[in-house]
């Protein structure tokens, strides 16, 4: 029974209207976000064309975090399968599965970034002299002078060919200059990773629609406790689970651009 006392805007519509009504506004949804992720990556692109770019190795813990949201858009699909075949306690047990494993997803992302920060890659903070904190994006510098190991941990290419470096002069050149005789660290320096830090606003952005999925699988699991959701009315686990699906297809693509295709 729908314990809720906010009037149903859908009372009385064809349950089947209904239902495409809310997959379609979940469609515009995942749309709106496709095209403002698609904004600020070929922004970044541009930023960074004909310039040298940061590639760095994704940490192991980034690829826990793809199988984490792997195995909660799965146990989604089984608690809907659930709600189907009339099972509110699988129901219950399986949106409970599903929201374990985002937090899982959520913890093993902070490690990564976390990891990637310790390199010299993010954000270093500092006190102004009104004792405020400022943040600045780290340049090259920070990683050539961190532990990062060149080649291994990252690399700086041109035109899409990794540049030399030494790592005792902490250099680098061209790709050509094999006999390392003209060094550009200079260039490097001042042109590398221009747009950096967009790179940040689009995991903030993906980190954002992620605790809305998070609010979103939290209230359909009130509503499948209170009856609102049940076997003859699952068009919100439908939704949700296009949304959480989503999500992932999102952070598998933002996953590919920043650590294989930037």
């Amino acid at each position: 029974m729908n314990t809720s006392t906010t009037p149903d805007v859908f009372e009385g519509v064809d349950p089947a209207v209904r239902a495409r009504t809310k997959k379609m506004l979940m469609y515009f949804i995942i749309f709106a976000v496709v095209m403002m992720f698609a904004g600020f990556t070929s922004a970044y692109i541009v930023l960074n064309m004909g310039k040298f770019w940061v590639h760095a190795t994704a940490p192991t813990a980034l690829y826990w975090s793809l199988a984490f949201l792997a195995a909660s858009s799965g146990s989604a699909v089984v608690a809907l399968r659930q709600m189907r075949a009339g099972s509110k306690n699988g129901t219950l047990a399986a949106l409970a599965v599903t929201l374990g494993l985002g937090i899982a997803f959520t913890l093993s992302q902070s490690q990564g970034w976390n990891q990637l920060a310790d390199m010299g890659l993010g954000f270093t903070v500092t006190k102004t002299e009104s004792g405020q904190e400022a943040y600045r994006w780290n340049s090259i510098k920070d990683l050539i002078n961190g532990p990062a190991e060149y080649g291994v941990d990252y690399v700086v290419t041109i035109n899409d060919e990794p540049l030399l470096f030494d790592p005792i002069r902490k250099d680098f050149f061209m790709p050509d200059d094999t006999l390392m005789a003209q060094p550009i660290t200079p260039d490097v320096t001042r042109t590398s990773n221009l747009g950096g830090g967009m790179l940040w606003v689009l995991i903030a952005i993906h980190i954002l629609h992620l605790v809305f999925g998070f609010i979103y699988l939290v209230i359909n699991g009130i509503r499948v406790l209170q009856g609102t959701i049940h076997a003859g009315d699952t068009v919100r686990l439908q939704t949700m689970n296009l949304y959480w699906h989503f999500l992932g297809i999102l952070w598998l693509y933002l996953f590919g651009f920043l650590f294989f295709l930037n």
